[in-house]
């Protein structure tokens, strides 16, 4: 996936990941909004630091 990309869809993650937990923090349940913004960040580290799959014959 180009870097731009990553950088647009990492964006739209945390924001939701903060709207998340604002919300859920604010009229919700606190440990259920922790757990929704950690969830969110992880997505985001797991998109920048493993690679994507793919045919390994196209990548030689």
């Amino acid at each position: 996936m180009p870097t731009h990309i990553k950088i647009i869809v990492s964006l739209l993650t945390l924001l939701a990941g903060a709207i998340f937990y604002y919300f859920e923090a604010q009229y919700g349940r606190a440990n259920v909004a922790t757990v929704g913004a950690a969830l969110s960040v992880f997505m985001v580290l797991a998109m920048w630091i493993f690679p994507e799959a793919g045919d390994r014959a196209k990548r030689k």
